[in-house]
């Protein structure tokens, strides 16, 4: 905390020293139709030839493509200022497209204000099919429907809003970003971070992750606002050799057409020390909290507290899995998650949205949360304390339970090492309220588990786990 409040004093002094350089005074116009790219990287670079300084973006609607951030350079949108996002793909690059704002091994970065940063998905995706058929650009997918039976472009070709990798002391305040066509928003190695008091509203194609936090250190997310269409705030790690380390996320409002609160995947390296406090989730299509580790890396010091979801599909998952084709196992340890409330409904939870999450193609009931490791790679010392779930019920027991294989067994609950995990991997459970497999210490303090109407299955079931301990 400390170290988060010396840094906002130090860019606030900072800022109170540099100059200001409005961008019109480069040759920028407001009109919606000008390219401006030059015009304002113009204005960046001038100001970081002199040390850095306040790149003012005026109310106005400024046309852009891709742009270097430099350090110690503060991107200052005023009221009713908007950075529009040119609607040419090739403005994005002839390759794999380049972020609207991009930095690499920069120090000192600010993208303040309350104007927005628009990169106008909709007609941005109309002109990147163009050239998909034109052969201008070249993509296998946009035809192929990936697993969930979704048909796309290649996230490659896709431009998100803003990438910084291995930067330091970057602070992003009060803006608002709009319309990606990739993860809105992707910090990538990077080191005391602050990010505050932001809305993200980009429901115009799936992978758009509302913030990616990937490997970095130091971080604040805090009172800010996701509407993505994929996870909500999600941490990664790539970097089989780095991790998350020493984040904090507060006061957040998240609705998601996946997960609102998601570690990993990828999960490579790892995730440790995570503080998380007083969320609130809506809408969301698949978990209010998902934590995975299945690449190899290890998620471990987690304190998850004060989170309300209404309307959402799942209320936690916790998996420990191993899709990486190499020996290294995952490992999760030491998590304590408490005073939770969710609201689990009959219905998508997502449904109407422009770009809902894939529907299931098998039949199955409402998924319980679940917490599942793997035969000898087990899920350790997990505390829920103050949860409180509600489901609908009307749940019947699945065919593996119900009926017998031809051998005369009832067919087991698969295990799925390597699937993508999501809380329906394992198919339809023959549980309502928590399932838990390959677990040891598992502590459940005044866990509470509802239906609003009766369910064919039991509330709980473990399988192989050691030392769960209930108290009232």
């Amino acid at each position: 905390m400390i170290r988060f409040l010396a840094l906002l004093l130090c860019c606030h002094a900072a800022l109170a020293q540099q100059k200001t350089y409005d961008i019109r005074h480069f040759g920028a116009r407001g009109d919606g139709h000008t390219d401006n790219t030059r015009a304002i990287q113009k204005a960046i670079d001038n100001a970081a030839a002199h040390g850095g300084g306040i790149i003012s973006i005026p109310a106005g609607r400024f046309v852009t493509g891709v742009l270097d951030i430099r350090s110690h350079i503060t991107l200052r949108l005023n009221a009713n200022a908007w950075l529009l996002g040119s609607t040419h793909r090739m403005d994005y690059g002839p390759g794999n497209a380049l972020p609207l704002l991009k930095a690499r091994g920069c120090t000192g970065i600010t993208i303040e204000g309350r104007g927005t940063i628009d990169g106008r998905g909709d007609t941005l995706l109309t002109d990147l099919y163009a050239r998909i058929k034109a052969g201008q650009i070249h993509d296998n997918e946009w035809q192929k429907p990936n697993p969930w039976g979704q048909i796309r472009p290649a996230e490659e070709n896709r431009p998100k809003l803003i990438f910084f990798d291995h930067c330091d002391s970057i602070v992003i305040r009060g803006i608002t970003l709009k319309n990606a066509l990739d993860w809105v928003q992707d910090y990538k190695s990077c080191s005391n971070m602050i990010v505050d008091s932001i809305t993200v509203e980009s429901n115009t194609m799936w992978n758009n992750d509302g913030i990616d936090v990937v490997d970095c250190k130091n971080v604040r997310v805090t009172n800010s606002f996701f509407n993505a269409d994929d996870d909500g705030i999600c941490l990664k790690s790539e970097d089989r050799h780095d991790s998350c380390d020493n984040i904090y996320i507060a006061h957040c409002k998240i609705r998601s057409s996946a997960s609102a609160l998601k570690f990993g995947t990828a999960g490579r390296g790892g995730f440790h020390h995570i503080t998380v406090r007083d969320l609130t989730i809506y809408d969301t299509y698949r978990s209010a909290i998902a934590l995975e580790a299945v690449d190899g890396g290890k998620l471990d010091g987690v304190d998850i507290r004060d989170i309300h979801a209404t309307n959402t599909g799942n209320a936690l998952f916790i998996r420990l899995g191993h899709r990486n084709k190499d020996s290294v196992y995952s490992a999760i340890s030491d998590i304590h998650i408490a005073n939770v409330d969710v609201q689990i409904p009959a219905d998508k939870p997502d449904k109407g949205y422009p770009y809902e999450g894939p529907a299931l193609t098998f039949e199955h009931s409402i998924f319980p949360a679940v917490i599942t490791g793997l035969p000898g790679h087990r899920i350790e010392n997990v505390t829920l304390e103050n949860i409180r779930v509600t489901y609908p019920g009307g749940g019947t027991l699945p065919n593996h339970e119900s009926t017998q294989t031809p051998g005369g067994t009832i067919a087991p609950i698969p295990e799925n090492p390597s699937d993508y995990p999501e809380f329906s991997m394992f198919g339809d459970l023959p549980v309502w309220g928590l399932y838990l497999r390959h677990v040891d210490g598992i502590t459940l303090k005044n866990v509470q588990l509802s239906v609003t109407q009766p369910d064919a299955r039991p509330m709980t079931r473990a399988d192989d786990a050691n030392g769960v301990t209930i108290t009232p």
